[in-house]
């Protein structure tokens, strides 16, 4: 890609690494639905075979299908949205000794925009992969609701209580919550677990040419901050720029200089 790159082509090379992250996402929860099945003691070798087989067909049927819901799908019911999350987690919960309880939304509650229904679905797939990664929890509580202009989440697990809002399993969470100009709360109480709280407006803001007119920002720079904003990790912002991770890296370092920014997150909340 070069220097010269219409706003509008990088637009759709966004929204394209946004739908590869998405469908990335969902197939690593497949992956770790099917270690699971492998690994369990409860499935003999036969039983095993044809709960892995089931568990891959539905998900190469749904990779068949996926491009043809995300382009025409602009509003989720949030109980459909929901349950969508629990068709996703349900391998994993049958079969990786994990106890997940879902506390279902207000079927009265606002229909979802697609991009915060993709966003709310993504986000406590994170959690509970990353809940899953620490091998401390045994329990985790997902409950959605809806107050009319937001998405409210709740995510809490009994593991060991010392999860806080800059923790880096966190990270992917926070940046997609910002690019969504959400909020973020972590409470943790040791030996107790941990309670991860999400808002997300249903109203987000437009997606915006972040920080257009400060003209001490490169065009390579800017092109950066946008994938940045839309929550993508430094190797696939490399990857869509076709430029190495080092280089991604001291984009960022120099996005946050420019900006006075803290950290990622606080970068792409500014943008927006």
């Amino acid at each position: 890609m070069t220097e010269t790159t219409s706003p509008a082509t990088r637009r759709l090379i966004a929204e394209n690494a946004r739908f590869v992250a998405e469908l990335a996402d969902r197939h690593s929860v497949t992956l770790e639905s099917l270690l699971a099945i492998l690994r369990s003691t409860r499935l003999g070798d036969q039983a095993a075979r044809a709960a892995a087989i089931d568990v891959a067909a539905a998900a190469l049927v749904g990779l068949r299908t996926e491009t043809d819901q995300q382009r025409s799908v602009t509003l989720e019911p949030v109980v459909g949205a929901f349950q969508r999350l629990r068709a996703d987690l349900r391998p994993l919960v049958r079969f990786g000794g994990l106890d997940v309880q879902f506390v279902e939304p207000p079927a009265t509650g606002r229909a979802l925009p697609g991009e915060v229904a993709h966003a709310a679905r993504a986000i406590v797939r994170t959690a509970v992969l990353a809940f899953v990664d620490s091998g401390d929890t045994s329990r985790v509580r997902i409950q959605w609701d809806c107050d009319g202009l937001n998405l409210l989440i709740r995510i809490r697990d009994d593991g060991r209580g010392e999860l806080t809002v800059h923790d880096d399993s966190l990270r992917p969470i926070a940046e997609r919550v910002a690019a969504l100009d959400g909020e973020l709360d972590v409470s943790s109480t040791p030996g107790w677990g941990s309670d991860v709280g999400i808002v997300l407006p249903l109203d987000p803001p437009d997606q915006l040419e972040p920080l257009e007119d400060v003209s001490e920002l490169s065009v390579r720079e800017r092109d950066v901050l946008r994938l940045l904003v839309e929550g993508r990790p430094n190797g696939e912002i490399a990857r869509v720029l076709g430029i190495s991770v080092n280089t991604v890296k001291f984009h960022v370092s120099n996005l946050l200089r420019k900006t006075g920014s803290r950290n990622r997150a606080e970068l792409a909340g500014l943008a927006r």
